[in-house]
C-alpha cells in the first residue's frame, strides 16, 4: 500500500497545539516504518510564526496540496476572515479530486468560507456555535459531535477533539488495530464516548435584574429537593400566578420547571464530582423522584451517564 500523503496547512498566527496534534499523529513511525508522508504547507512556502513566537519551516507552498490524500487546516486565526483566494482554490481542488479535507476546531471556518460545507454536516468548537450558525446557515452544524465526516469533509470540535478526529483518519486508512496502537503510544483513549455536551458550560444565572425573583431563586436553591407548585411560588413572591410566570420567564429566560431541572442537574454534577454518593442518593438529594429519572435527564442534557461523568470529572475513588 502506498503511504497516504498528508498536507498540514498553516495560516498566520496558528496555534502551536492545533499544529502539534496532527503533526504528531501523522509523523509517528511504527516498527514497519512511517504510516503517512507528512508535508507542512504555508500559503507562500515561506516560514510562518505561530501566535506565540514559534516559527515553522514548511516543506513548500500550496502546490504541495496537488498530490495529498489528506489536507488539514489546524484551527483558524480570525473567524471574521475568509481564506485568501489561492487557499480556497487549493482546498476546493483537493475535494474535487477525492482527498480528505479536514478542519480542526476553528479550521471548520476555512472550509465553510470556501463553500465546501454547504448542505453538509460539520462540527466546530462549542464556543463558536452561535457565530457559526449565524454566519453559515447553509451548513448543518452538529453542536454535540467531537468530529463529523461527510463526503470526505472531516471537521472536529475544539482543541483535544482534534486528536479524536486524527485517530478517526488513521482508522479510515489503516483500521482500528493500528489506530489503537497510535492511541496507546500517545497515551490517549482510541475513542471517547459522548460529545461536546459534557464539556459545555451551562450555567444557571446566580441573579437577575428582578429583586423579587432573585430572592425566590435563593430559596429554590436551598430547597431544590422539595416539590414546588406555581401557586406556592407566586404567593412567596407576592404576585398573582399570571404575573409571577411572566416575571420569572422574563428574568431567567426559562419556565420554573426548566429552571429547576437545570439547577438540579447543576447540583447533581457537583455531587458526582465531589462525593461518592450513589446516583440514587444524589437523585433524592436534588429532587428527582428516582435514580432513573435523574439518569434520563442527565443523559438527555450531557449525552453521557452520571456514572461516566463521575469517571471523567470526579475526584473521588
Amino acid at each position: 500500500m502506498k503511504r497516504p500523503k498528508v498536507g498540514l496547512i498553516l495560516h498566520p498566527q496558528f496555534s502551536p497545539f492545533h499544529f502539534s496534534v496532527p503533526f504528531m499523529v501523522f509523523s509517528i513511525t511504527l516498527p514497519d516504518g512511517p504510516l503517512f508522508d507528512l508535508v507542512i504547507v504555508t500559503p507562500d512556502g515561506k516560514p510562518l510564526e505561530s501566535e506565540r513566537s514559534m516559527t515553522v519551516q514548511p516543506d513548500g507552498g500550496l502546490e504541495l496540496l496537488d498530490t495529498v490524500d489528506i489536507a488539514i487546516v489546524p484551527g483558524w486565526h480570525d473567524l471574521n476572515e475568509a481564506p485568501p483566494p489561492e487557499l480556497t482554490e487549493a482546498l476546493i481542488g483537493c475535494h474535487q479530486r477525492g482527498a480528505h479535507l479536514v478542519g480542526l476546531c476553528y479550521g471548520t471556518y476555512a472550509l465553510a468560507y470556501a463553500g465546501l460545507l454547504d448542505n453538509k454536516q460539520a462540527s466546530t468548537h462549542w464556543l463558536a456555535e452561535q457565530d457559526f450558525l449565524e454566519r453559515f446557515p447553509q451548513v448543518h452544524l452538529d453542536t454535540n459531535a467531537l468530529y463529523v465526516e461527510d463526503d470526505k469533509l472531516v471537521t472536529s470540535a475544539g482543541t483535544a477533539a482534534g486528536l479524536d478526529c486524527c485517530l478517526f483518519l488513521v482508522r479510515e486508512y489503516y483500521g482500528a488495530k493500528t489506530a489503537n496502537t497510535i492511541a496507546r503510544i500517545m497515551v490517549v483513549a482510541p475513542h471517547r464516548e459522548g460529545g461536546q455536551a459534557q464539556f459545555i458550560e451551562q450555567p444557571v444565572a446566580i441573579s437577575t435584574q428582578d429583586a423579587h425573583i432573585n430572592r425566590l431563586l435563593d430559596y429554590l436553591r436551598e430547597n431544590v429537593a422539595n416539590n414546588h407548585s406555581i401557586d406556592e411560588l407566586a404567593t412567596r413572591a407576592a404576585m398573582s400566578r399570571r404575573t409571577f410566570t411572566r416575571h420569572f420567564q422574563k428574568a431567567t429566560g426559562m419556565t420554573v420547571v426548566e429552571w429547576l431541572v437545570n439547577e438540579r442537574l447543576r447540583q447533581g454534577r457537583e455531587l458526582l464530582e465531589t462525593t461518592s454518593l450513589s446516583v440514587e442518593a444524589i437523585a433524592e438529594r436534588i429532587g428527582f423522584k428516582t435514580g432513573t429519572s435523574f439518569r434520563q435527564h442527565f443523559k438527555r442534557r450531557h449525552h453521557v451517564s452520571p456514572r461516566d461523568w463521575r469517571k471523567t470529572f470526579g475526584g473521588n475513588d
